[in-house]
């Protein structure tokens, strides 16, 4: 089920718009003549789409899309063709020219559902990261995000469950994006995920995926204990190490993440 909101002074107008919502199924339609009502119930209940005429007596319907809550997909509907270009400049999903026929109506609810259907499984999935990897955008859920491993200007992003992402951008920058509560940096080369984390010792942190091992900076030591201690020390027991045979020695990593102890 989607949820619409249509805002026409024309009556006429939204009963085609309603009689194609029951038509095509699957559509809770909230309809309103009066602009001041209509965006009332727009920011109260945050509906899918907002099916909107952009020439109102009382209203100026371009100046009411950019007003829109975040996530709503607005619509655009008016006699008027040359409005369309106004309709882009505020991200309108699609401009439907009256009268509406039905099968205009339902590529423009399809063209809506595309998005709808994408922000949620988005939301599913819980906050997100999009890097850009040769030319193209790469969208990383943050929650599958074990660790981070600077290198030069670029920084490689170990996942989970998916493949290694490599994208220009500084650790700083990066650092800023990801929630402080969950990651932490450990060395000036690397950031890992609480989560990721089965054992540390006051120089290495190990994690879950593939027996990894983090090397813990000298600069960072004594916060980063005093951090992994309150935060993980209940789970896991001070400063445990996931095997006797880790022992002293160095431990690597996928990525050449048992290298260098500095940081």
């Amino acid at each position: 089920m989607i949820h619409c909101v249509a805002i026409d002074d024309e009556p006429i107008a939204l009963t085609v718009i309603a009689a194609h919502c029951k038509r095509l199924g699957g559509i809770d339609l909230k309809c309103f003549t009066s602009p001041a009502e209509g965006m009332a119930c727009v920011n109260h209940t945050l509906p899918d789409i907002v099916f909107l005429d952009i020439e109102l007596s009382s209203a100026d319907g371009v100046k009411l899309a950019g007003s829109m809550p975040a996530g709503v997909c607005v619509v655009f509907t008016t006699a008027h063709s040359h409005y369309a270009l106004d309709g882009f400049d505020v991200d309108a999903v699609d401009f439907l020219h009256k009268p509406i026929f039905y099968p205009r109506f339902c590529r423009a609810v399809s063209k809506a559902r595309v998005l709808i259907e994408a922000r949620r499984r988005c939301a599913s999935f819980g906050p997100t990261i999009t890097f850009m990897v040769e030319y193209k955008t790469v969208v990383v859920s943050v929650s599958d995000i074990t660790h981070i491993e600077a290198m030069d200007n670029y920084v490689k992003v170990y996942r989970a469950s998916g493949p290694t992402v490599v994208s220009q951008i500084s650790m700083k920058a990066l650092s800023a994006l990801l929630p402080p509560d969950d990651f932490v940096r450990v060395h000036r080369s690397f950031i890992v995920s609480l989560r990721a984390v089965v054992g540390f010792t006051s120089r290495r942190g190990y994690l879950s995926s593939s027996g990894v091992s983090i090397p813990v900076g000298r600069t960072y030591s004594r916060a980063v204990l005093k951090r992994l201690g309150q935060t993980l020390g209940p789970r896991l027991g001070q400063h445990a190490s996931p095997s006797p045979s880790s022992g002293g020695a160095s431990p690597t990593s996928a990525g050449g993440a048992g290298r260098q102890e500095e940081g």
